[in-house]
């Protein structure tokens, strides 16, 4: 884990000190509270904030409709933990409990092909929240969500491959590449449309190359 000196990133895990170092129009929900969040970190979201020193984050419950965007102050944030970094880490390896999990399965096979194609990918999803944290709230059904990043085009061949390995898995996995302006599907790159759905701090864009961002 970094401290929360490091540059952060959407879909980067933090953890805060308290709740009230929260920041929402909205009332934070009564599943969010200070006990989880000691354990439960939050994730980084893609949005473009105009104050500076604030990062826009995004809290996790148990259930999947548990779900609440707020910001938090970069001082208050205590820890952070990559995408990456949960996968150069390989704790599902020493996760008794979780290794019979169809996405764990999927994990354990996938990851030595991603590292032998020499790709910089990250865990996130909820598979990324239960390593980091340790608490799981994985089911059997849980797709295998992860993280490419992609500063360097990549092209509809390259996406086709990598996609056709990621389909052999005994669970679904969805692949989000990162080119830095912004993340897109993989499966959405691998397909035969024009342009892809790219997201990026300003909101969702069509794009035909995702890696200029704002193109047509």
């Amino acid at each position: 884990m970094s401290t929360a000196h490091e540059p952060l990133r959407p879909h980067d895990l933090l953890w805060i000190s308290e709740l009230e170092d929260l920041r929402s129009t909205s009332e934070v929900p009564g599943w969010a509270s200070r006990e989880w969040l000691l354990h439960a970190p939050v994730v980084v979201r893609r949005e473009a904030v105009s104050e500076q020193g604030v990062v826009p984050v995004g809290l996790r419950g148990r259930a999947r409709s548990e779900r609440f965007a707020a910001h938090v102050a970069r001082e208050r944030i205590r820890l952070s933990v990559t995408p990456e970094a949960l996968a150069k880490g390989r704790s599902w390896r020493t996760k008794a409990a979780l290794a019979t999990l169809p996405c764990v399965r999927a994990l354990s096979r996938i990851a030595p092909e991603l590292d032998r194609l020499r790709l910089t990918w990250g865990i996130t999803g909820s598979v990324g929240f239960a390593l980091a944290s340790g608490v799981s709230t994985l089911r059997q059904d849980s797709d295998l969500d992860l993280l490419l990043r992609a500063s360097k085009p990549l092209t509809r061949d390259e996406a086709r491959s990598l996609l056709a390995l990621l389909q052999a898995s005994p669970a679904r996995i969805d692949m989000q590449v990162d080119t830095g302006h912004g993340g897109f599907a993989l499966a959405e790159w691998a397909g035969n449309a024009d342009r892809v759905l790219l997201k990026t701090g300003r909101g969702p864009l069509l794009v035909s190359d995702p890696w200029v961002g704002d193109a047509s």
